[in-house]
Order: C-alpha cells, then structure tokens, then sequence
C-alpha cells in the first residue's frame, strides 16, 4: 500500500468502534475500507461494558470530508456505537460524529483545539424553544454540545483504554 501525499485537502483522523457485535465487524471493516479506497483489518478485542461485543481503533489519513463519508456508511446499524473524528485543515473545520442506536447521529464542527463550535442560527433557535416552554435553555445546549451522546457512550470509551490503535493511509 502505498502512502498519500499531504495536501491541502488531506486530513487525519480516527475511527472510535465502541461496540458491534461480532458478526458486524467484517462488515464495519468493508464499510470503512470502501470509503478510505484500501482494505481494512481492524485489531478487534471485548468490549467489556457489554458482553457479546467487540471494539476497535483505527487512525486514517485521506481527503477532508472522510469522517462524514465513514458516518454515513456505517450510521444506521442496529447493536453499533461509534465515533469517528477528523482533524481540521488550512481549508475545512474538523469535524465529530459519534453514533448510537438509540440516538442516531450526532455531528459537531470542531475548532483548531478541539472545542465545538456552535452555529449562531443554532443557538438562536436553542434560546427561542426555550422561551416558548418547549424545553429548558441547558437541556438545548446539552444537546448541541452532544451530552446525551457523550453521557451514553462514556462507559464504553473507558471501557477500551489501552486498546491498540492501528494506523491506515488512504491509497492513490
């Protein structure tokens, strides 16, 4: 496999599989392979926080907006909890979008440092439903930040410290 050159449009970033089940796991592999245009063998060890499941690791390198395409192939599968980050560019924002089940999607743009960063006509709208009753102005504000997600899948991140971490390069 031969490695892409940096670019102005090349990024780097990291797939979070926190739990699949084992007879998902080939294909959470194929998915994200097809996506990064190179075959993927992720190193697959328990998931601790739920029995029967399985997680894994992968940093990758390829063109900005790979993080979503990862998203969008693997969101939608039963008995998966995922995130997948990716870094910002001269050219884009990072990115972050952490999946479960009961959830769906999430996705948050990500500054230079890591923070979310909140779209002003979101936070408008938060402010509004909370001044109609709708909602409480934190719950909202919760749920821009991505707190439920995060609340949800945190036994799962701990559950895999020290797990290996395999890098992959997107072929040209």
């Amino acid at each position: 496999m031969t490695t892409q050159t940096a670019t102005r449009n090349s990024t780097r970033g990291v797939l979070y599989v926190h739990s699949a089940p084992s007879a998902l796991c080939p294909h959470v592999e194929w998915a994200v392979g097809g996506v990064l245009g190179a075959a993927v063998s992720l190193d697959w060890t328990p998931q601790p926080a739920q029995s029967g499941t399985y997680r894994a690791e992968l940093s990758w390198a390829a063109s900005a907006g790979s993080a979503a395409a990862i998203a969008s192939a693997l969101r939608g599968w039963n008995h998966l909890r995922f995130e997948v980050t990716e870094e910002p560019t001269s050219a884009t924002e990072g990115t972050r979008f952490s999946y479960t089940p009961e959830l769906g999607v999430y996705h948050a743009v990500t500054g230079l440092h890591g923070d979310i960063m909140i779209p002003e006509d979101r936070l408008k709208a938060a402010v509004v439903k909370a001044a109609l009753g709708e909602v409480t102005l934190l719950t909202e504000i919760d749920k821009l930040l991505g707190k439920p997600w995060d609340d949800e899948l945190e036994t799962f991140r701990h559950a895999g410290d020290g797990a290996p971490v395999r890098w992959l390069h997107q072929v040209v």
